[in-house]
């Protein structure tokens, strides 16, 4: 575990907190997550905003909502934060001639790390961004395109991603209506899927219907309609790894030995032949390598 100090905090949106972190600081790729411990054994990952470059500085920007960020939102100059080194599901493509991000609400806190990126390295790049803190710091470091609302983003992604040069990548991070707008923008202007990269920020998935989690012990767990796989394991105390609880980073990605999955990730557990415990449901029972 890092064992870090609160250096500064500031409020750069209304129900935002951005806390700047110090201590022995691992640098980082853009795109990164800071795995926060907020309680015992309970980690939530925030973006880090920063180049990640030998970082004198880390800093996370976290919209209020609950539990964790709830967390955070009360951190003061002075308190000490535990959180395990950063990694990152969300990097660019070193090989692209361009870059568009594309950043809805809080979702542009990965994106900020990119485009200090791109700037430091002078690569080409452009923002387009809607309902986002940190607009005059992106403004600082390249082209921003701010669109009044949804509708207007959807209105503006069309000439964006039909006029992006050649080899062009595409990275969008937000609610999951402006990640759909995107991809289909991107299927319109005839992008193929590996030059389209996702991460969502999602508040909670929609429940589904109850079933059974067979251990290798032989042991089953009973999955409610409302709660997560995860959560049923927990619950039953296990201690199955686990980190974003969105599906996007793949830590909690388990071996699907047996029955039939209903996969909700982003990371393509089930070409792996597993099952994202955090995000995934299933019919009947399923039997787990756990």
């Amino acid at each position: 575990m890092l064992d870090l100090r609160v250096a500064h905090v500031a409020t750069p949106a209304p129900d935002v907190r951005s806390v700047t972190l110090v201590g022995d600081l691992p640098a980082h790729p853009p795109g990164a997550h800071l795995p926060v411990e907020w309680a015992p054994g309970r980690v939530n990952p925030y973006s880090l905003t920063g180049l990640g470059i030998a970082p004198e500085t880390y800093r996370i920007s976290v919209a209020h909502r609950s539990g964790g960020s709830r967390w955070v939102h009360e951190l003061a100059v002075g308190d000490r934060v535990r959180a395990l080194p950063p990694r990152s599901s969300f990097p660019p493509v070193e090989t692209a001639a361009h870059h568009v991000l594309v950043a809805g609400g809080i979702g542009v806190t990965p994106l900020l790390s990119h485009a200090r990126w791109h700037a430091f390295w002078g690569h080409s790049f452009e923002v387009l961004a809607v309902g986002t803190p940190h607009l005059a710091e992106l403004r600082e470091l390249g082209p921003v395109t701010l669109a009044r609302d949804r509708a207007d983003m959807r209105d503006r992604l069309g000439p964006v991603v039909g006029n992006a040069p050649w080899n062009s990548h595409l990275y969008v991070c937000g609610p999951p209506g402006l990640i759909a707008a995107v991809a289909a923008a991107a299927r319109a202007a005839h992008w193929v899927d590996a030059r389209v990269h996702a991460e969502p920020f999602v508040a909670a998935m929609p429940p589904g219907e109850p079933f059974t989690a067979r251990l290798r012990s032989g042991a089953a767990v009973e999955v409610a309609a409302t709660e997560s796989l995860l959560d049923a394991l927990l619950r039953a105390g296990l201690a199955p790894p686990h980190l974003c609880r969105q599906g996007v980073c793949g830590e909690c990605v388990t071996g699907l030995l047996s029955g039939r999955a209903e996969h909700r990730d982003h990371v393509d557990a089930a070409g792996g032949g597993g099952i994202a415990l955090c995000v995934s449901r299933a019919s009947g029972t399923v039997e787990l390598d756990l």
